[in-house]
């Protein structure tokens, strides 16, 4: 529908609210401003969609007319309701596109920082002469490997130490 129909449709605040979510301006909004932009279109387009599906009913003869404000044809409300599905289209568009850029933006972040974080591993800083240098005596780290049982094996390793000291206890003395 070209912008022209879509004028003829909408009153002019609407056609203002309409124009901010085509291409130049769509682009100067916030984040922010996108959002209240979304929740306005979703309720004019749930009232144009209210409305048409009322225009309906009363052409089917289904319901009374509720007023004199509507319009006469069924067509006219069904447009507006697609004019603003498609306004509301377009800012969806927006968002989702914003988030993805914020998404790779984070993701780039994350991967310098993890680039960083290797190339700093690869070099080995100077080991001091005497670790307990000037301050008495420290504790030193263990070079052995700290000892890790699987907790499939601890279950086993407890029941096989209790039979050994059933056997002990079981001894003659």
């Amino acid at each position: 529908m070209s912008l022209k129909q879509e004028y003829a449709l909408l009153t002019s605040d609407e056609i203002a609210l309409l124009r901010s979510t085509h291409h130049p301006e769509l682009y100067d909004l916030d984040r922010k401003d996108l959002v209240a932009l979304q929740a306005r279109l979703r309720d004019l387009r749930c009232k144009a969609k209210t409305v048409a599906r009322q225009k309906q009913r009363e052409a089917r003869g289904k319901s009374e007319p509720r007023g004199k404000a509507f319009p006469a044809s069924v067509d006219q409300p069904q447009k507006r309701k697609q004019v603003f599905a498609a306004g509301l289209k377009r800012v969806n568009n927006e968002l989702s596109r914003l988030a993805k850029l914020d998404a790779k933006a984070r993701h780039m972040e994350a991967a310098q920082k993890a680039l960083a974080q290797l190339r700093s591993s690869r070099f080995d800083t100077a080991v001091p002469a005497s670790r307990t240098e000037g301050k008495g005596m420290q504790p030193q780290e263990s070079a052995r490997r700290r000892r890790v049982l699987r907790r499939s094996k601890v279950g086993s390793v407890l029941k096989q130490n209790k039979i050994s000291q059933a056997v002990r206890d079981a001894r003659p003395q």
